[in-house]
């Protein structure tokens, strides 16, 4: 290439589109900055109750995954199994998944019981 500068385009529109990504964070902090200078409360004003809406989703999927869970459990307890662990390994050997599609162990076997 013997020295010489070449021009590329790209190397170019970069830098732009990061300067311009500056330009847009420092206007979006000086107009955040001057919403609270004016006391406008910023973020959720509903965080609360859309927190409770979560926890309450994500407890009726619990509770939903441990009762399909639970007659498989009651089988394998009938069939001699006495501990967690061994609970966790026939589930596991039968195929059955976690809710999120994991491996059993004891704590997850503990906690389907403790569910219901």
């Amino acid at each position: 290439m013997g020295g010489k500068a070449y021009f590329r385009p790209e190397h170019l529109y970069a830098a732009l589109a990061e300067k311009e990504r500056a330009l847009i964070a420092g206007r979006t902090k000086s107009a955040l900055a001057a919403a609270k200078a004016r006391g406008v409360r910023l973020g959720n004003p509903k965080l609360d109750e859309a927190r409770g809406r979560a926890a309450a989703v994500l407890k009726a999927e619990a509770d939903r995954a441990a009762g399909n869970v639970l007659p498989i459990i009651d089988e394998i307890r009938k069939s001699g199994a006495t501990t967690l662990r061994d609970i966790a390994d026939a589930l596991n050997a039968r195929g059955v998944s976690t809710p999120r599609g994991g491996k059993w162990y004891a704590a997850s076997g503990r906690n389907v019981l403790a569910r219901v």
